[in-house]
């Protein structure tokens, strides 16, 4: 009855869960609950009256294990409806993208095959769904984690509808004077929000495009001289500690701690939301290179890839990079996606890896 999309409302924690599995299971009148985009208000109200923390997955029937059955739904439902239900567990590479669920703000279905509208839903989507708070503002939400203020990507707004450079300085004043951050940030996702970020440079906020790439996770992975080992996330946490206090040497010590403590810290977060796997290469038993994948149904995210510099040149970048894309194959992934910043060179170096430019975002700053 539909060559679109379909829908299915879950728990974050279920959704968790399902990765780990690799499928959502049938409930227990033997089938999974879909429904149409028109219907989805339908099975909300009745089964979560005012909840706005949901994951709404965006499910690809042509991914399906066997076609729906559309049938009737609840007796309250409108006469005649009638819903698509899957006899059989729903595969988690058959979820094209999650988005948070917070009525009545609509939300944007990215199609199976817009790669652009899917990166732009996992990147716009993580940060609402592991927040600690959440706030509506114009054009989107704020997200917040009092735990880690120092962290922009905890706390910031997230806007993915267009509004005017005066009204993201508005809100972003708004919020974090009440909650008390140290910055105010936004990110941008809407097509054309160049235009507003250069507006707010001009107000004295500090402007990067994030250019997001993509690849199809069945192109050949890079050739690598060594092969990246799977680690617990704590093994990585003396790279990235030595690499933010690199990043961030003019900060005097009393600030330098708590900043580096939090920036480590907040990387668990994600495992809470997305199925999140750590990839190294050592040296002498020392990690030297690392990269993330974070796994969001049919979507993966590569993030913070990073090689010592001492090690620079051996081929470890292509080694992290390799099983990261492997391992996203392996999950039944379709798209593996990235940020890399318009103005440096990594874009290139990703370029001649397969991935090609889909879009872009922007991320704003100030301090507050």
């Amino acid at each position: 009855m539909t060559d679109g999309v379909l829908l299915h409302l879950v728990e974050p924690p279920a959704w968790r869960a399902a990765l780990r599995a690799g499928s959502v299971a049938p409930g227990p009148d033997g089938f999974v609950h879909l429904s149409a985009p028109e219907q989805v208000h339908l099975p909300a109200q009745r089964l979560f009256p005012g909840r706005r923390d949901l994951a709404l997955l965006v499910v690809d029937p042509a991914r399906l294990p066997e076609p729906v059955r559309w049938e009737p739904g609840h007796p309250d439902d409108p006469a005649g409806s009638l819903f698509p239900h899957l006899h059989a567990p729903l595969p988690t590479w058959s979820v094209v993208a999650v988005l948070p669920y917070r009525p009545p703000t609509p939300v944007e279905l990215p199609a199976p095959d817009d790669a652009l509208g899917r990166a732009v839903a996992l990147y716009s989507s993580v940060p609402v769904r592991r927040a600690v708070g959440v706030g509506d503002v114009p054009g989107g939400v704020a997200v917040l984690d009092p735990d880690l203020p120092h962290s922009r990507d905890n706390n910031r707004l997230v806007l993915t509808r267009p509004v005017t450079a005066a009204a993201v300085a508005a809100a972003a004043e708004e919020v974090g004077g009440n909650a008390g951050w140290p910055h105010l940030a936004a990110l941008l996702t809407w097509p054309g929000a160049g235009a507003v970020a250069a507006e707010l440079t001009g107000l004295g906020w500090n402007a990067e495009e994030l250019v997001l790439m993509g690849r199809p996770a069945d192109l050949p992975a890079p050739e690598a001289a060594v092969r990246a080992e799977v680690v617990d996330q704590r093994e990585v946490h003396e790279l990235w500690d030595r690499g933010w206090r690199r990043d961030l040497a003019g900060l005097g010590a009393d600030q330098l701690e708590p900043v580096v403590r939090q920036l480590v810290d907040r990387e668990q977060l994600n495992d809470r939301v997305l199925a999140v796997t750590d990839v190294v290469v050592r040296e002498h038993g020392r990690v030297v290179a690392a990269a993330q994948l974070r796994v969001d149904g049919a979507t993966a995210a590569v993030e913070s890839v990073m090689t010592e510099p001492d090690a620079r040149g051996r081929g470890y970048g292509d080694a992290v990079l390799a099983r990261a894309l492997e391992l996203a194959s392996a999950t039944g992934c379709d798209l593996v996606v990235l940020e890399a910043a318009g103005d440096d060179w990594p874009r290139h170096w990703y370029a001649r890896r397969g991935f090609t430019g889909l879009g872009s975002t922007w991320s704003v700053d100030r301090p507050a």
